[in-house]
This record gives structure tokens, sequence and C-alpha cells, in this order.
């Protein structure tokens, strides 16, 4: 090419080659890209489109004596490490390398061996404590004391607003076991026990400044939520606990200048509690809240927002990244994954499922609010009986006044005894648990009857993670249309089989996935056209995986 033929050209530089290019092709184009720790370069010769070769050098002004061996660079990908994808910070201050979570699921199916493998793996999650007794999360906090050391690691800590004194209980044994990462989930409104927490070890520096130990993660699904969390703990609640003696006034006034959670994650259209909320518009309002209360509090560390629902494949992933997101967390697919707490049948029905077979249904914490979670309808009749169970209590004052046909259906069908014999099942926990419940509904026989229908509302997900078979069709398991999709994505690969799935090895091809498709885009706003096959990211093998990021057969 003339020196004036190459002036002409769409112009991103020029490469000046010592002879040595590459002929281009679609699966060299795809071996590189796919290679994300290397840029991409793309250049246009006599022959058509070609690589740089090895030598050579990259010149931002044509040489004067450029003709031949001078190439104009059409396309440029830069390389884009996975842990680059989100919000440096949030990874600098929770102590993680990969900008991906996994979120806290109860009754322990976010377990020990899935939060430590994680951890294991530079990211982190969160020991699912809700519906565990004290013991229970006690024994568990141990276990990922001994077994993750001093990599991050945390515990759910999930809003109680019928049993605060379970809420308080578990506050005091994190603040004992000195656990000082929570996500806060399901939260309606700020308690004192949450704040309680956050303010615990609050102090200043040798500078100055404010300094929290306790950092809460906020999992959120609506603005007026976000705000609360993002804004400093209420004045009434901090006036409350200096009365009491729990914090001094000193505290008091620190806390004031400081947000209850400096993290949230925008919990969109998710499996268990949710809003069924879209996550492009929830992103969006999210980061607006965190601009104005950064405003309005004129706060001194950043406020920041990470995405959660529907985070199953690369291009979810890719999508929350694009939108702002600082981090990405899963749900349902974790539970599909062989270290967590929920049983094989499980995890072969989760395998099964696509997009459209999950339902909302009564959930048993806020039974009697009517607050819904979404679960798996593929394979159970749970989401249709608990919805039975949700219409009876709120058309009738007693079990005494169900009609006499609906009284035997579900003492047939659903409770499988006795409506008596499962009150006295009930009265026996209750009393263990938090005996005040006994005694209300001594008083209030509604009550009496939201026990007894969240008796099986609360056994039906334990059924399921404990595999019993002659209950599954009463398997309650939370799960979002997220599972359908990341089933569809690796129809096929290897990750198929429910038994491969390793919480690692899914997460990490997702980041994977999402920085390749970051760098396909990255070509094309170059005007390149880039072939629509390389934008189907399929699963890489492990083999391929401990390739392209560099890293050890422990981690997978």
């Amino acid at each position: 090419m003339t020196r004036s033929e190459l002036k002409s050209m769409n112009e991103y530089g020029w490469w000046i080659s010592s002879g040595d290019i590459e002929a281009y092709d679609t699966n060299r184009l795809k071996a590189k890209i796919n290679n994300i720790y290397q840029p991409v370069t793309i250049i246009n010769t006599n022959n058509g489109f070609a690589f740089p070769g090895l030598s050579g050098r990259k010149v931002y002004s044509i040489p004067s004596d450029a003709t031949n061996g001078c190439y104009p660079i059409i396309a440029h990908a830069p390389s884009c490490p996975p842990d680059m994808l989100g919000d440096v910070s949030f990874c600098r201050d929770w102590g993680i390398q990969y900008p991906v979570l996994s979120g806290s699921m109860a009754n322990g199916i976010s377990s020990v061996e899935l939060v430590s493998s994680l951890s294991k793996a530079g990211m982190t999650g969160f020991y699912g404590a809700a519906g565990q007794d004290i013991d229970t999360v006690e024994r568990a906090i141990e276990k990922l004391f001994q077994s993750c050391g001093s990599r991050p690691w945390g515990v759910n800590l999930i809003h109680s607003p019928h049993e605060s004194i379970l809420e308080e209980h578990l506050v005091d044994l994190l603040i004992r076991k000195n656990i000082t990462r929570v996500e806060a989930s399901a939260y309606l409104t700020i308690t004192p026990s949450l704040v309680r927490y956050r303010l615990h070890g609050l102090h200043r520096d040798v500078s100055g400044a404010i300094v929290a130990p306790n950092r809460i993660l906020a999992k959120a699904s609506r603005v007026e939520i976000a705000e609360r969390f993002f804004s400093p703990p209420p004045e009434k609640i901090l006036r409350e606990l200096v009365f009491s003696g729990v914090i001094t006034e000193q505290v008091a006034e620190m806390a004031s200048c400081i947000p209850l959670a400096n993290d949230i994650t925008a919990e969109a259209d998710s499996g268990g509690h949710t809003d069924n909320r879209p996550l492009v518009a929830l992103i969006p309002s999210f980061q607006a809240v965190a601009r104005k209360c950064m405003q309005e509090y004129e706060y001194t560390t950043p406020l920041r927002v990470g995405a959660a629902g529907g985070i199953s494949t690369p291009a979810a992933a890719a999508a929350a990244f694009a939108m702002g997101a600082g981090w990405v967390m899963v749900g349902s697919i974790a539970q599909a994954a062989v270290e967590s707490g929920s049983s094989d049948i499980v995890r072969q029905m989760l395998s099964e499922v696509k997009q459209a077979e999950t339902a909302m249904a009564p959930a048993a914490d806020m039974f009697e609010m009517g607050v819904n979670l979404q679960v798996l309808k593929r394979g159970t009749l749970f989401p249709m009986r608990a919805r039975k169970l949700y219409e009876l209590y709120r058309n009738h004052d007693s079990l005494e006044a169900l009609p006499l046909k609906e009284r035997m259906q579900l003492e047939k069908t659903v409770f499988k005894a006795s409506l008596d014999t499962i009150w006295e099942e009930t009265r026996t926990f209750w009393n263990r648990r938090d005996p005040s419940q006994i005694e209300r509904a001594n008083r209030d026989s509604k009550h009496r009857m939201a026990l007894v229908f969240r008796w099986y509302l609360g056994l039906s997900s334990r059924w399921a993670n404990a595999g019993l078979s002659v209950r599954k069709a009463d398997y309650q398991v939370w799960c979002g249309p997220a599972m359908g999709a990341f089933n569809q994505w690796v129809y096929g690969s290897f990750l198929e089989t429910p038994e491969n799935r390793r919480i690692t090895t899914m997460l990490l091809n997702i980041l994977w996935g999402a920085a390749v498709l970051f760098r396909c885009r990255n070509l094309q706003t170059h005007a390149f056209e880039v072939p629509r096959s390389l934008f189907n990211v399929t699963p890489a093998s492990l083999d391929m995986l401990r390739d392209y990021l560099d890293l050890n057969e422990v981690v997978l």
C-alpha cells in the first residue's frame, strides 16, 4: 500500500511488521479472543485481514517511508482479566480476587463446603444461617474458621419480623465469634439488632477517620429499602441503643456519619424472597439512590451496587457489569452445585428446569403477611398446596372453622396426619424455639392456624434438602428463571451433568465467558464484523479453564 492509501483508511494506529504476520480466519480469532489475558489486534494487509506476528511494533503516526510492511490496525480488543470486570474497590475491601459471590441460601443450602470452596478460589459466599438453630450455626462457624483460615467468608442475617428474639441471638453469636461480614437479606425495615451488629467495634483511627469493622452486604429489591441501607442508622434506634447502654453517645455520633451498608446487591427476579423486578430497571435505580445518599450525607467511603437475580450465564454477567454493577451474585445455580447443602434428588430436578418452570408461593417466615417467594414448579406440588393453605388462612379464623371436606383433604394429602397431631408437633417445636409463639396461639386461634400451616411450609424445604423421597411431591425448592437459563447455556457440555457442577467451575466459567463477550463487543465498536458464532460462548473444559485463567487443580 502507498502512504496515501494508508492515510485514507479507518485509523486506529498502524503496525510496522518485521515480516511475520498470521493469516486471519474465524478459528484463530476465536482462540485469540478466548485467551482473555492477551490483547487481540487485527490488521488489514494487501491480502485481507491478518494478525500481527510476534515481532514488529505499533505506531500512532505513519512513518515518512511507510509503504509495504506498514498495515492499518482496523480493530483492537485489550486484555480483559475477570478480576477487573467489576468494582476493584469492592474486591479490595472484601478481600476477594474475583467480583462474583454466592448468596446465602437458608437451612444450610449455602453450606460450609460451598462457602469454603468459594473462599479458597478467591471469591466469597455466606453461610445459610436462616432457619437454623443457634447451635447449628455456631458449629458451622467453627468449621469455616478451620477450613478458610484468614480468607474471606460471611454468614447470613435474615429479617425475622415475627421472631426478633432469634435475630438478636444470631447477632449475639456473630459478635461473640467476631464475624465481620454478613449478608443482610429480606429486610423490610431496619432493626435494632442489625444496627447493633453494624456498630460493634466502631471507632476512630489515629487520623480521626471512622472505622467500622463489621461489614454488611445488604440484599434488596426495592428502592426505598436500598435508601434505608445507604442512609445512616435511624436516629430513633440509635437513641434506644444509647438509652439501654448498648452503645455510647460517642458511637451514636459516629454512626450518624456512616451508612448502615456501603454495599447493596440489587436483587431482581431471583429464587426465594423476590419482588420479581427486572435487573435492567433495578440497577440504575439503586445507583441513583447511591449518588443521592453520597451527596446528602457527604460520605467519605463509596456506596456500591451489585447485581443478583437472573445471573447464571456469561451474557447475564456481562450485561450486569456493563450497567456498572460492582459485582454479581448467584443463588439458584449455587443450589445446584455439588457442594451445596441440598440433596442429589433436588440437584437432578434443577438440572431439568426450564425458564418458565417456576412459581410464586407463600413464604414460611412471612406467611401471615402474605409475602411470597419464588420456587420450583416442575416436579413438585408445593406451590399449589402452599397457595391453598394461604387461601384457607385468609378466609377462615381458626382450624375449627375449616370446612370438614377441606380439613380431611389437608390431612390426607398435605399433612399426612391429623391437624391435632400436627399441632402437638408444632407446639413442641415452638416451646423449644420461642415459647411466646405458643402463648400467643393460645390466645389467638388464627395464629394457631398459621403456626400449623407453617409446619408444612417450613418442613417442605427440609424434606428437599434431606432428599426424603416419600415427600418429593412436597419439595420446596427456591429457584428463579436463572436456573433454566443456565441449563440452556450448558446443554451438551460437561456442565450439563449435575455431578460436574462444582461451584467454582461454574462461576469461573461465567466470569471467563463474560470477559470473552466484552472482547467481542470491543472489536465490534471498531466497526469490525465479529462472526456471530463467537458470541456463543460455551463452557470451557477444566483444562481449558485452567489454561485461560492460569489456575491450579485445587481451585476447580
